[in-house]
């Protein structure tokens, strides 16, 4: 099975990163195609190289010196290969870009954090290394080529051998400009690669061993997820439990090649696989996971005999969609509707948005609830068990927690609530204590 491992910023920060990664590739011959970032932070204090070089943009923009800034980011990549013996001239590299630093485009600039670390990675493990300008092909609108992609990709394993050592977070337009992904790209670039050379498995190496089941801020030791569908991995990203880049998911679901995370740091634990659908084991935790955010705001909407018109929601989801605001839960009952959205997205405008509605939905009343925070309980396992939902309720309520929303998904396999924002973390404890570990009996 091939696989494909991508090694994130805080996995080759500096040579002793590069060491384990070195015996993690070794350790597997499967381990074919490298994937990685731009060397991270070596400790809490220290820079990422992508941060420095984000700074040298800014230092060029207006007009300040950056000879300094530069020679410090270069200074990190020499530690590296003095250390490692590597003989990559990066003296020479460092040279040509500061006598044409004004020439190059921002994004190129920024690109040559991952290009000079897969650059010494792949001396260290003495594999190819392929630029990814050559082989990712951008649109000029920012999307992927996936065709051409796919195209030079498979052209790459064949020129190489089989194996090679591929920069994440940037490609090229079919002219040659350098793009780049958003921050964290190189995931993406992974998936990609992964796709485009049929791997059996997508290996994302970090500094955390997979998906917790709760925030360990918050609950004290939660166990890890070992097996997650892509659609659990989705609702628990979403309200804010992110290990992976989520667009990082899309090229390999779409494929159906199962993403497993793993840390660094401590190889020997299993992580998390993220697949389609969810191996069939004789028994699962009920609730895979638990996730929240704070500070959302509702709007809540009445109207005597509104479930006789037609157009009262839309009235008001189009004057959110005017003052450009997300809507993220809508609960409704027969005579009124709430509206859930974030409570930064309409700091300025809350009250503009209330007269809007007052004056084109009419109400009998609308009220505004800010400080709501919500949490997200989600399990595959949940509809296979009653009663589910009442004993989450059940359990907050006995907690003396008040309940001011709730909402489930259409796949029933998220229940969502809404808490006042001083109850969250208690809240959230309350129903890891009681559901966290427990399990359920697949029929087979």
């Amino acid at each position: 099975m091939i696989k494909v491992a991508k090694f994130g910023g805080s996995s080759v920060a500096d040579a002793a990163q590069f060491r384990k990664v070195k015996s993690i590739v070794e350790a597997d011959p499967d381990r074919k195609f490298v994937v990685v970032s731009a060397s991270g932070k070596r400790d809490g204090d220290d820079n990422k190289i992508t941060d420095l070089l984000l700074l040298v943009n800014a230092h060029i923009q207006y007009g300040v010196d950056c000879a300094s800034l530069l020679a410090t980011i270069e200074q990190r990549f020499l530690d590296i290969a003095l250390e490692l013996d590597l003989s990559f001239d990066l003296a020479t590299e460092f040279m040509r870009i500061v006598d044409h630093l004004k020439e190059f485009s921002p994004e190129y600039i920024v690109s040559r954090g991952e290009w000079f670390t897969a650059r010494l990675m792949s001396e260290y493990l003495g594999m190819p290394f392929v630029d990814a300008a050559d082989v990712v092909v951008f649109h000029h609108d920012g999307t992927i080529d996936m065709v051409r992609t796919q195209t030079k990709l498979r052209e790459a394993v064949i020129h190489t051998g089989g194996s090679f050592v591929l920069p994440g977070f940037y490609g090229a337009t079919v002219d040659g400009q350098i793009k780049l992904f958003k921050r964290g790209g190189g995931d993406i670039t992974g998936a990609i690669l992964a796709r485009c050379i049929d791997a059996g498995l997508y290996e994302n190496w970090t500094d955390v061993s997979g998906f917790l089941a709760a925030d360990p801020r918050i609950v004290e030791s939660p166990r890890g997820i070992h097996r997650i569908t892509f659609e659990e991995m989705r609702e628990l990203s979403y309200m804010g439990a992110s290990v992976l880049q989520e667009e990082a998911i899309f090229p390999v679901r779409e494929v159906n090649i199962p993403i497993q995370i793993k840390n660094t740091n401590a190889p020997e634990e299993f992580g998390t696989i993220i697949r389609e659908t969810a191996n069939e084991h004789a028994r699962e935790h009920l609730i895979t996971g638990i996730a929240g955010k704070k500070d959302f705001v509702g709007i809540y909407v009445q109207r005597a005999h509104m479930s006789n018109e037609i157009g009262c929601v839309r009235r008001a989801l189009s004057i959110l969609e005017r003052y450009g605001v997300s809507v993220e839960h809508i609960p409704t009952g027969v005579d009124s509707f709430s509206i859930v959205v974030n409570g930064n997205d309409v700091k300025d405008t809350i009250y503009s948005i209330v007269a809007d509605m007052q004056r084109d939905v009419q109400p009998d009343s609308i009220n505004v609830l800010p400080g709501l925070a919500l949490i997200s309980v989600v399990g595959r396992n949940m509809s296979r068990r009653a009663g589910t939902s009442g004993q989450i309720f059940g359990a907050l309520g006995e907690a003396g927690i008040n309940i001011r929303m709730i909402t489930q998904s259409s796949q029933e396999i998220s229940i969502i609530v809404g808490v006042q924002n001083e109850d969250f973390e208690k809240a959230i404890r309350v129903i890891y204590d009681r559901f966290g570990d427990a399990v359920v009996v697949r029929e087979r």
